[in-house]
């Protein structure tokens, strides 16, 4: 029997807004981030979807938009679900970040000599974290807010490259997804703040 997942890209933060690097490092939502979190929460009620269970990110930024959503619910923080570790990279600028290569999907092993994770260490921890939500939790429909980086090196394990590329990671982005047989098949992409 399939499952529905919504995974979701957690608020505008400090961060963000700085243009800092922000991986296993956290700073808070910001005011934007804070009503970009009660536009995903005006989605899910419009559109009548609820859920049985929530999971987020051990990190603040994820666990605090998951409170906007569904306040006063209880939710599981699991670390497999926090953002690439970008190494001494982290808080720095954005404009430290290397260069993709012609041809390249992601920044591979290049954190790695930094003290950081590689794109498919961040893939599998991804993957491993929620096909285990998913075979070991009944609910049929399941919230987990993570982050842009771990969205995206995800959803590459699931669709080609050139749909990858059409998807907008924007803060409060949402991935739905049906599970079945230890499959993921991707369904859409919503970007609420962008819903008029």
């Amino acid at each position: 029997m399939s499952k529905k997942l919504y995974l979701m890209r957690h608020g505008q933060t400090l961060f963000n807004e700085k243009k800092k690097i922000q991986g296993a490092s956290d700073s808070p939502l910001t005011q934007l981030g804070i009503e970009q979190a009660r536009m995903a929460k005006k989605y899910f009620d419009e559109s009548n979807i609820t859920f049985e269970s929530l999971y987020a990110s051990t990190q603040e930024r994820a666990s605090d938009t998951l409170e906007i959503i569904c306040p006063e619910r209880p939710y599981v923080r699991l670390k497999g679900l926090k953002e690439w570790n970008f190494g001494l990279y982290e808080a720095e600028s954005e404009t430290l970040n290397p260069p993709h290569k012609p041809g390249e999907t992601s920044y591979g092993d290049f954190f790695v000599d930094y003290g950081g994770e590689s794109s498919e260490e961040l893939q599998n921890r991804m993957n491993e974290t929620l096909t285990d939500i998913m075979n070991t939790d009944e609910a049929d429909t399941i919230l987990a807010v993570s982050h842009g980086g771990a969205l995206y090196m995800f959803l590459q394990l699931w669709l080609s490259f050139e749909k990858v590329k059409e998807v907008k990671f924007s803060n409060c982005c949402i991935l739905e997804f049906e599970f079945e047989d230890n499959t993921f098949k991707f369904i859409q992409a919503i970007n609420p703040t962008e819903i008029a």
